[in-house]
């Protein structure tokens, strides 16, 4: 799933360079800004509330291989072949006002406190996020480590069962005396 964040990072960020190439300079920085923030918050989110932290338990995300590998294709052909037909205007835009000032005056105006609110909102959640994770691990307390429960034969599933650890020697009783006594 961070993969995922990430590849969707990745996207976003070349959606705000597209739109810099289209001269909306001001869109694609906020784009890019604002989803690398937006990223980052998820991914902490993911990593925290997993149910399989360590990657203990490999999970496939697509449960469908072939249907899923059928449409992306049929998407791909179906929006080049849109790209490759449609005829485009050759005449420039004419926005008329400038949009990054009318954005400016809405953000800095009437708007402000309601952004505010969502940014300090925002910093508090990303700030509790981290000091849950890292007080208390997934599995227990965070002082004694955030280690998985150990597998037991029921629960191991199919596939043969791992040999018992060995016996650690008494305190006091040497390590060959151990042995002899496991024999």
């Amino acid at each position: 799933m961070v993969r995922a964040a990430y590849w969707l990072l990745v996207s976003f960020v070349a959606v705000g360079l597209v739109m810099v190439l289209l001269h909306a300079r001001f869109l694609g920085l906020v784009l890019v800004l604002m989803m690398a923030g937006e990223m980052t918050i998820m991914a902490v989110f993911m990593v925290m509330f997993m149910m399989n932290p360590a990657g203990l338990n490999p999970m496939t995300m697509v449960h469908q291989h072939r249907t899923s590998k059928i449409a992306g294709v049929v998407a791909f052909a179906g929006l080049a072949y849109v790209g490759l037909v449609a005829e485009f205007p050759d005449r420039p835009f004419d926005g008329g006002d400038d949009p990054t000032e009318a954005l400016g005056r809405e953000l800095l105006g009437d708007s402000m406190l309601i952004f505010e609110t969502a940014g300090v909102t925002l910093l508090a959640t990303m700030i509790g996020a981290v000091a849950i994770a890292s007080k208390k691990g997934r599995y227990g307390d965070g002082e004694l480590g955030s280690a998985p429960p150990p597998l037991t034969p029921s629960s191991a599933g199919p596939g043969p069962v791992p040999a018992a650890p060995e016996a650690a020697p008494a305190d006091g009783e040497p390590m060959a005396s151990a042995e002899a006594r496991q024999t």
